[in-house]
């Protein structure tokens, strides 16, 4: 239900979007076609986001990756960070707006 609001926002705002349910439809879907920039939930079937990240290291993507939870740890944030995370959102203290503005940041960046 978040995912179809993420794309019906992202869509509006001129984004191209692509999502996968599990972890092996996301590295499948990179692997066919590296995106812009991936946001990457940590819980999914399969393979977690830690996992899918550990598929692509930072020095050998293109792309940021803004990783999305429910929780705000410590340690989530740690590891995401050691995996190469670009951007931490816990979807349940941020609004779609802030999460916006954060994907056009990081494009602009990159």
């Amino acid at each position: 239900m978040l995912r179809s609001l993420y794309v019906k926002k992202f869509t509006a705002s001129g984004f191209t979007v692509r999502t996968a349910s599990d972890g092996e439809e996301t590295v499948r879907e990179i692997q066919r076609l590296a995106p812009d920039i991936l946001l990457l939930d940590l819980y999914m079937p399969k393979m977690d986001g830690f996992q899918v990240m550990e598929q692509f290291p930072r020095g050998k993507r293109a792309f940021p990756i803004v990783l999305l939870t429910n929780f705000d740890q410590t340690d989530f944030k740690v590891r995401a960070g050691e995996l190469g995370g670009d951007d931490y959102f816990v979807k349940k203290d941020m609004t779609i707006r802030s999460l916006l503005e954060m994907v056009e940041k990081l494009l602009k960046k990159n």
